[in-house]
């Protein structure tokens, strides 16, 4: 059997045992591969003459953008021959910075045919971020949007510069690459575990690291964010992703084209929910993948006077409140489905399709990945640090941090993967977060983490996101401070505050108890996570106008 039959072996394997989780996790097998291409061997071969459509683009102003499996076989061909005429080459590093437009899909192909190593870079990145990328990347190719251009401006000597619509003084015109030829033949074979993509990770409290994956770890690693998302090959799966980051290759690229469906995308200069849940209610959409900030978003609306097709919804990025979950269940009868996993890997953890929800678990071990929880003495326990199983290694798993063989050896060890992240597991077998492992804190000897208590603070009416941090106290140590997010017409008044403390003084342990709080917005990073050591360090000082303390209110 050759290795695309393997892959296509083990994927209907998951899609066949969609709903039953015991038989999908014990018969799981990764398929051993050797010589593997995803785009020549796998893509290439389920497109050819396949009429099914595998993209779909939706502008707010109306346009749209859709292309079939075939077509984008054939586009990609060309993209291919025309990059490799500029001089794009196997092992060449490539940095793409395009929005969610039809060349994007075209290039991630045609990259992957070559054989040369992707930098997926978001258009939110700073100078100095471009900067340590072209550096660390060691960069030798440009594939940006015209109108992000100007951003390299003095960054870019010496490198294949390829701009993306609109001309482009001093840069090669990708719209050329449409008369190059259609049919591509590779320069020789690519090994399985040649290196394809470089992630620069958000960096919530370091620099980034640069997370290296091979041509199977991410493409075939997919297949468990694929049976975790539940995707069918009549799938129109939306994503609400931009790309420049893991989770956009996780739901926008690789898993659902595993499953054969078709990717939808919803593109509007800003975010809004009203827009978004109209199309997805006008446009069919059946699977529906967002982060836990956009949930927020959409539950602010009125679920109910939208009616959908939609039979899946997950979430992933950052733990999903319990609160979130209850509201849409209500007003769908569909429950969001958590998951979890990181840069360094496709989904590990996850509520499949058909299983009994705990709202608020991560869910259980997903086909392919032997979880533990590993305590500070390094035994497996109910609650400790998320690891991974290396004996079998899961095919997910990065190939290392690029540059940083300690790093990569702190993380890889001879037994275990450390993802950095704390969990507890319940009788069932079911995976609760706790945090980061450097985000839990002490309290009067109590052991605090701020995810449940972020949980308990969404739930009150006023509170859109919540935060939660430890604030130096003298007697305590620390005590939990919680900076909130209100929603809108909600003052940031001390009635707040007190109304707030009562919520959640009711509903938590007294070791628990938010003692300050303050309103204000939350630092994120430009992939949209909470940036915590910001708010560590903001909760350090000396308190501010805008802090309100429990104490003070109670008198």
């Amino acid at each position: 059997m050759d290795d695309a039959s393997k892959l296509i072996e083990a994927r209907d394997f998951l899609i066949r045992h969609r709903e039953d989780y015991t038989r999908a996790w014990e018969g799981f097998r990764w398929p051993q591969l050797e010589t593997f291409n995803w785009a020549l061997d796998y893509f290439d071969r389920i497109a050819r003459d396949e009429d099914r459509l595998a993209l779909w683009l939706v502008d707010e102003e109306g346009g749209e953008d859709r292309l079939t499996y075939a077509e984008m076989r054939e586009r990609s061909n060309r993209v291919a021959n025309y990059l490799r005429g500029l001089g794009v080459g196997r092992g060449d590093s490539a940095l793409v910075m395009l929005e969610n437009v039809v060349e994007l899909w075209e290039t991630m192909l045609a990259l992957i045919k070559l054989g040369a190593v992707i930098i997926p870079a978001t258009t939110l990145l700073s100078r100095k971020d471009l900067e340590d990328r072209l550096q660390r990347g060691e960069v030798r190719h440009l594939l940006v949007g015209s109108e992000h251009a100007d951003k390299f401006a003095g960054l870019a000597e010496g490198l294949t510069r390829i701009a993306v619509g609109d001309t482009v003084a001093g840069w090669h015109a990708f719209d050329d690459a449409y008369a190059a030829p259609a049919e591509f033949e590779p320069d020789g074979p690519t090994r399985a575990d040649d290196p394809m993509l470089l992630y620069f990770t958000s960096g919530t409290t370091s620099r980034p690291k640069l997370v290296l994956h091979s041509h199977q770890t991410y493409p075939v690693g997919s297949l468990s964010t694929m049976y975790w998302i539940g995707l069918q090959p009549d799938d129109v799966h939306f994503n609400v992703s931009s790309p420049g980051w893991a989770k956009h290759a996780w739901s926008s690229f690789f898993a659902p084209w595993d499953a054969g469906c078709t990717i939808f995308v919803f593109r509007q200069a800003r975010f809004s929910a009203p827009e978004t849940l109209r199309t997805i209610a006008d446009k069919g959409v059946t699977s529906l993948c967002a982060p836990p900030t956009v949930w927020r978003l959409l539950i602010q609306e009125n679920l109910g006077d939208y009616r959908t097709r939609l039979r899946s919804l997950v979430s992933a990025g950052e733990p999903l409140n319990p609160e979130v979950i209850k509201r849409v269940e209500s007003a769908w009868g569909l429950t969001i489905r958590d998951g979890y996993g990181q840069t360094e890997t496709t989904a590990q953890i996850g509520n499949t399709p058909g299983q009994p929800l705990h709202p608020g678990s991560m869910g259980r071990p997903l086909p392919g990945y032997r979880v533990a929880l590993l305590d500070p003495d390094g035994h497996e326990a109910d609650e400790g640090e998320i690891a991974l199983a290396l004996d079998p290694r899961p095919m997910g798993l990065m190939q290392g941090y690029r540059g940083d063989p300690e790093r990569t050896r702190a993380a890889i060890g001879s037994h275990w993967y450390r993802t950095g992240d704390v969990a507890r597991r319940d009788a069932e077998g079911y995976y609760w977060y706790v945090g980061r492992a450097d985000d839990v804190f002490k309290s009067s000897d109590y052991r605090i983490s701020p995810f449940e208590l972020e949980s308990v603070l969404i739930e009150h009416e006023a509170v859109a996101e919540a935060a939660v941090v430890p604030s130096p106290d003298p007697r305590r140590l620390n005590v939990p401070k919680a900076y909130l997010v209100l929603r809108r017409g909600q003052e940031p008044d001390a009635a707040t505050a007190r109304s707030i403390f009562a919520f959640a003084r009711e509903r938590l342990a007294p070791y628990q108890r938010i003692r300050r709080l303050e309103f204000m917005e939350l630092p994120k990073t430009v992939s949209g996570k909470i940036r915590r050591v910001e708010l560590r360090r903001h909760a350090e000082h000396e308190a501010g106008p805008g802090e309100f303390r429990e104490e003070d209110l109670d008198r």
